[in-house]
């Protein structure tokens, strides 16, 4: 007798194979939650491991006999800081106001307050000189003029030996194109260096020293008229206190 093979469900294989994907979407949102639930409870671990590490400290600093000695000795080491870093800005803040005094009564003497300005912005102290009482116009050789107002600055640098000292040059904004000086920057580059040369000549340490030239970049005024244009022309002292 013939044996006859049952028939296969084709009907619900077919739906079997239909909704498989919910099983794997089902699946990756739990392991996306089981994920996510780790991650919350590692954080937990870690915020309580450590506080439990902080009072273990605390414990057995307390129960350390010379606790008590520690804690005073870095408490008076703190005090001891403070008083210092607010004696040394005191000190620096009285130093700063006598540099400027001593400058403002050169200034004062010789009648030169057109010519020479001291300002005080943060912790430094900036003088201007204005570049016709240095130069001639268009030029880079230091006047005759000059040589007193030098040797004024020169005198205070010396006395304030812990300050150091950033030339800066600059010009207006009219071009210059000649074989000397083919642009502003040339012109205020080399104005800065001779007066430099000048401190270094006047026996100003070197390492105290440095010379920039702006060109037109940084003027006071805008470059609208003759008289904004003379005070944009000058050459700047940037005194800093020495890093230690």
């Amino acid at each position: 007798m013939k044996k006859t093979k049952p028939e296969k469900n084709n009907d619900f294989l077919e739906e079997d194979n239909n909704s498989i994907w919910i099983v794997t979407f089902s699946d990756l949102m739990t392991l996306i939650l089981v994920f996510f639930i780790l991650l919350f409870s590692m954080s937990n671990m870690n915020k309580k491991k450590f506080e439990k590490i902080a009072d273990s400290i605390k414990t057995s600093l307390k129960s350390d006999s010379s606790y008590e000695y520690k804690r005073e000795f870095i408490e008076d080491y703190d005090r001891t800081n403070k008083r210092i870093r607010i004696d040394e800005l005191t000190g620096l803040k009285a130093q700063k106001k006598k540099i400027k005094k001593d400058l403002e009564s050169y200034i004062k003497k010789h009648k030169i307050k057109d010519k020479v300005f001291v300002s005080q912005p943060g912790d430094k102290i900036v003088i201007q000189v204005m570049g016709t009482a240095l130069f001639d116009s268009g030029d880079a050789v230091l006047k005759k003029t000059a040589i007193p107002i030098l040797k004024e600055l020169v005198a205070i640098f010396d006395a304030y030996d812990d300050y150091d000292i950033n030339i800066k040059g600059h010009t207006d904004n009219l071009p210059i194109a000649t074989t000397k000086y083919p642009s502003n920057w040339e012109l205020s580059a080399i104005r800065a260096t001779n007066v430099l040369r000048f401190l270094i000549n006047e026996k100003i340490n070197p390492s105290r020293l440095t010379a920039t030239g702006y060109g037109s970049l940084m003027p006071l005024r805008p470059n609208s008229s003759p008289e904004n244009r003379a005070v944009n022309r000058r050459v700047e002292f940037v005194l800093g206190k020495k890093k230690n």
